[in-house]
């Protein structure tokens, strides 16, 4: 049942994000860092932690769950380090993901071929 739970999550926002992409004139780009906002927003009021627990993998891969995570770690942060920790609690909680989407861009660039697409 958890995997259709996150399969359900996971695919309401995608599925937002498609119907943004093709009924508005938003950029992809927007929509993307208006998620990492929302889910920062969300995070704060406390309605984003339930649903994380609920749907598991569907609710923290995405975007939302990316700003779940940077607003999880400001507020751990400031409690530990107070104020300065607000400069730096996001980026700490969400190094390792960074780091790995980073050396792994870097290995596809090595192993594919890019292209020209004229």
């Amino acid at each position: 049942m958890m995997y259709a739970r996150a399969f359900l999550v996971g695919g309401v926002i995608c599925a937002i994000s498609q119907v943004l992409i093709d009924r508005t004139r938003l950029t992809p780009a927007r929509i993307l860092t208006s998620y990492v906002v929302l889910g920062v927003i969300l995070s704060a009021v406390g309605v984003y932690e339930p649903l994380a627990e609920w749907a598991g993998c569907g609710a923290t891969v995405p975007l939302l769950g990316f700003g779940h995570t940077m607003a999880k770690g400001v507020r751990q942060a400031v409690s530990e380090s107070g104020f300065l920790g607000a400069l730096s609690g996001g980026l700490t909680s969400c190094a390792a993901g960074l780091a790995a989407v980073i050396v792994l861009s870097l290995l596809a660039a090595f192993i594919c071929k890019s292209s020209d697409r004229s």
